[in-house]
Formats: structure tokens, C-alpha cells, sequence
């Protein structure tokens, strides 16, 4: 059991206070003691886990829907939440600049943690917009920020808007989220990639753009999640835009993995849950895999051969009451693979998916 949890949320006090009050003699106190340790230790990390990072120091930190971040030094682990300077308990991007600085993306604005206090900003400071949705810290140390909006990049001191363009696509009538900026990546050339959740995904090379929609291969235009791999290749993850139909019955469609490499796309359809279901999360590890989260069945790894599905898990509510949503993988410099869902913290311990709770194991 990890002892040294140094933050505990207001109703995680309160519970451990009743339970201390309740309690009138000292081996009572003792007991319950021993009691609450082990209620926090059983706790999620949190309920959605969707950015995952780890830092030059190797710290690992996990940004979580209305938790806060929690961090992770090896040994213990802390929560960096409102109470302690965070504008917002929503983290879904997370950063460090070349100082050190560590960057949080959440639903209330940008915070940046120095490792001992935060200094938020927000659109009064002039960012474009305070739900943040993506960060990108490119190699001349420019910060990107993607919102539900628009795109903005912070020199240290202003904030300047970043204009991208509207692709000539036919939106169908529920679609209200394409101005969702759902990725900014660097590739190894320098160009900036950005995903929308409606219009498909653009390259930027200093200069002009270029877009990538349906129309040239993508399976969706709600793109999720874009990274390269060891080759150059671009792979794009994707969300199936009838998802969003008013009609349950009628929400079926494509989405799922592309991979473009530089002249063609190439789609997976003979590989289970790879064309018409969703991919928020992919991650290339050293050794040149690349990991695919496969919503509501698992996660598959590609080493340029064959894709090898993971699905067995230690949660059996994952995959029945979550529907195994696979929200963001990293491979940390250990080598193990950590993967947050819908659910809760997982990582990939031999062929089984298991359980990480703020207790463990780590």
C-alpha cells in the first residue's frame, strides 16, 4: 500500500473525518485509521484518465475529468487540484517547457506549475478561449494551445491567435463540434499538424496549409489523435461522426485507424475495430511501435509486421459498464505502457490490462 497520498479531495476528508469521529476509544481511532488508509489507496486515480505524460525527470502525471492531475515520483503520489492554484479540476493536456515548467491544458484555462507554485492564465490574460483541448511545446519552445474554438501561440508573454482554415467539406445538420481542435503535433520535419473533430486534420510548414479530409483517405473527418512514427508515416486516429446522430438507430458509420505516408492513406478494414469504431489514442513507442487504442475492445500494438490485440483486463466493468474507452496510451522510459480509460488508470502487465489505483500497484 502507497502511504504517502499528500492530497486528499474535500469529500475524501470529510469521509475520513467521520470515520475518526464516529470512532471514541483509541483502538477504535486506530482502526478506523487503518480503514480510511485503505478506502483511499482502493480509490481511482480517477474516474476518466485521459492525458498521461511523463516529465525529464521521469515523473509520470496523469490528468484526469474533474480530479485534477495527479503525479506520480516513483514512491508516492500527490494531487495538483483547484485548492492547490489549478484554475480548473479538468486537466486533458499536459506539457513541459524547456525550464521545466510544467503546462496543464484544462476546462478553465491554461496553469503553469514552476514546482512551487501556479500561475494561471485565461481569456482575460488573453487566451483564445478557456476550455483548453490540446498543447504543444514546439522545438523553438512557441506554446500552442488548441481549444473549442480556436488556436492560440503564448511567447511567454502575449497570446496571439492562429488562424486555420475551413476545408470545402458538407457538414451534415447535427454536426456541431468541428471547431473542436482535438490535436497539435510537431512532425520530424517541423510541420504543425492539427485534428478537428469535423474537419479532418491540416498540415501547416511555416508557409501554407494543406488539408486532409475524407476525400483523401481519412475514414472520418472527426479526427481524434495524429502522430508519426519512426518512418515518417502519419497515423490518424478517428471518432465515427454518425455517432453524434439524434437517432441511436443511426448511428453507425466509419471511423478507427489511417496512415498516411506522404503520398497515399492506407486503411486497416480486415483488422477488428480499426474502421468502423473509435480511435482517440495512439502512442509510438521507442522501439518504433505504434499502439492503437480500439474503443470497446482493447488495445492493439503494431510493430510494422502485424497488430497484436490486448484485451484482457483485470475490470470486468471496463468493457460492460465503460465500454472500454480508451482515452490516451504512453510507454514511459521504464518500458511499461500506461493506458487511460474510461474507468479509471490501467497499464499493460504481461497480457493482461490491469487495474492502477491510487493505492496501486504501481
Amino acid at each position: 500500500m502507497n502511504k504517502a497520498i499528500l492530497y486528499l479531495s474535500a469529500s475524501t476528508m470529510l469521509f475520513a473525518g467521520a470515520l475518526l469521529f464516529s470512532c471514541g476509544s483509541t483502538s477504535n481511532s486506530k482502526a478506523a485509521e487503518v480503514g480510511s488508509e485503505a478506502h483511499l489507496n482502493s480509490l481511482q486515480i480517477g474516474d476518466y484518465v485521459v492525458e498521461i505524460y511523463e516529465d525529464k525527470k521521469g515523473k509520470l502525471w496523469f490528468g484526469t475529468v474533474g480530479e485534477g492531475v495527479a503525479r506520480f515520483d516513483g514512491k508516492k503520489l500527490t494531487y495538483l487540484t483547484v485548492d492547490s492554484g489549478l484554475v480548473d479540476n479538468t486537466v486533458v493536456a499536459i506539457v513541459e517547457d524547456q525550464l521545466g515548467n510544467i503546462w496543464f491544458g484544462t476546462h478553465g484555462g491554461l496553469s503553469k506549475y514552476d514546482g512551487t507554485g501556479i500561475t494561471n492564465y485565461t481569456t482575460k490574460d488573453g487566451l483564445c478561449n478557456d476550455r483548453v483541448s490540446q498543447l504543444l511545446i514546439d522545438k523553438s519552445g512557441t506554446i500552442w494551445v488548441g481549444t473549442w474554438g480556436k488556436v492560440c501561440r503564448f511567447d511567454g508573454t502575449l497570446f496571439t491567435e492562429f488562424e486555420l482554415p475551413i476545408p470545402n467539406i458538407e457538414l451534415l445538420p447535427y454536426q456541431s463540434t468541428m471547431n473542436w481542435v482535438t490535436e497539435i503535433t510537431e512532425d520530424s520535419k517541423g510541420n504543425i499538424w492539427f485534428g478537428r473533430d469535423g474537419y479532418g486534420a491540416c498540415k501547416w510548414d511555416g508557409k501554407s496549409f494543406t488539408n486532409f479530409t475524407k476525400k483523401d483517405g481519412l475514414l472520418s473527418n472527426n479526427v481524434q489523435v495524429i502522430r508519426e512514427d519512426k518512418q515518417g508515416n502519419i497515423w490518424f486516429g478517428c471518432r465515427v461522426t454518425e455517432n453524434d446522430h439524434p437517432d441511436a438507430d443511426k448511428r453507425k458509420g466509419a471511423g478507427g485507424l489511417s496512415r498516411f505516408d506522404g503520398k497515399k492513406f492506407t486503411q486497416f478494414p480486415e483488422i477488428e475495430g480499426l474502421s468502423t469504431n473509435e480511435t482517440y489514442a495512439l502512442h509510438v513507442d521507442k522501439a518504433g511501435n505504434v499502439w492503437i487504442g480500439a474503443n470497446k475492445l482493447g488495445v492493439y500494438k503494431y510493430d510494422g509486421k502485424g497488430f497484436t490485440l490486448y484485451k484482457e483486463t483485470d475490470r470486468k466493468d471496463i468493457v460492460s459498464v465503460f465500454g472500454y474507452g480508451v482515452q490516451h496510451l504512453l510507454k514511459d522510459s521504464k518500458g511499461t505502457l500506461w493506458i487511460g480509460l474510461s474507468g479509471g488508470l490501467f497499464r499493460l502487465d504481461g497480457e493482461v490490462i490491469r487495474n492502477v489505483t491510487r493505492g496501486g500497484p504501481w
